[in-house]
């Protein structure tokens, strides 16, 4: 019974911590321009076929390289997928266009994977060797997917802190029209704020494949329970992701094991619905205010 509920609890923080670099993503895109991209899922799912592809057999030292690359491939697609999405937006981030353009970007990513690889399941090897937690063995892409939570948390709040780029992105997430109005070029802010959520699920992705379903329709589980683990994180508090995303993943796991895979989402939702009811701007959030 130790070890199950052990294995409960370390495969569902690992995933949870998958769902929260997800989180992360969005909030970034968000916080810059208010807007949330649904493409994130299919993108996370590109940087898995990109281990799948280039670094199969690659040693340490090229598989390092191969995640170096797969990333900044990632980040690219997501920069350009940005730049048309924000295309019909011009100054305004009030209307709706942006949801059909990230939904339709997510679509086409997923027939385009379907069309190229096909409906299977690719096995992507581990790359870091496995290890025992009280007598659990745990494969190393386990801990993999939990330090990269770590890394992007604490490498994002140096960026959004301690850089000239990043504390102007954070005055997108203050105040639009004030920075605007500052002489911030905005746009440019904006891409590099989708740059860095590509990097982020791109690298992720990559790090992670040997441990993640790497099929063209798998997509919408990540964005989904990234989603989720967002919200319930608090939407724009990078903190409150370490606590959602886990929470969720663990939820998963629980419910996957007591009653089975096919209703993990479905959990996922239940914890969403619950969280709002009880607590409507997360667990970390704070009501939106702006002076006018």
């Amino acid at each position: 019974m130790l070890n199950e509920v052990l294995i409960i609890v370390i495969r569902g923080i690992a995933i949870g911590s998958i769902f929260a670099t997800v989180a992360m993503s969005f909030n970034i895109v968000h916080g810059a321009t208010g807007i949330f991209n649904f493409a994130q899922g299919n993108m996370f799912i590109l940087g898995a076929f990109a281990a799948y592809l280039l670094a199969s057999e690659a040693d340490v030292a090229l598989w390092i390289v191969m995640l170096i690359v797969g990333g900044l491939g990632v980040a690219a697609i997501v920069t350009f997928q940005g730049y048309i999405t924000l295309l019909p937006l011009r100054s305004s981030v009030e209307q709706d266009s942006w949801l059909i353009s990230t939904v339709a970007a997510s679509v086409i990513i997923g027939a385009i994977l379907m069309i190229t690889l096909g409906p299977f399941a690719y096995n992507v090897p581990n790359i870091a060797p496995s290890f025992r937690i009280l007598g659990v063995r745990t494969p190393g892409a386990y801990a993999l997917a939990i330090g990269a939570m770590v890394f992007w948390f604490v490498a994002l709040r140096l960026f959004l802190r301690r850089t000239y780029t990043g504390l102007a992105i954070s005055a997108l997430s203050q105040d639009f029209d004030a920075a605007r109005a500052a002489g911030l070029p905005v746009r440019r802010l904006q891409l590099i704020a989708f740059a860095i959520s590509g990097l982020i699920v791109g690298s992720v992705g990559f790090l992670v494949a040997p441990v993640v379903s790497v099929t063209a329709d798998s997509g919408l589980r990540y964005v989904l329970n990234g989603f989720v683990a967002a919200v319930v994180g608090g939407i724009g508090s990078n903190a409150g992701t370490l606590i959602g995303g886990p929470l969720v993943g663990v939820v998963a796991m629980l419910t996957a094991y007591k009653i089975g895979g096919a209703y993990q989402d479905l959990a996922s939702l239940l914890v969403l619905v619950a969280i709002l009811m009880l607590w409507p701007q997360g667990l970390f959030g704070r009501a939106a205010a702006r002076r006018v």
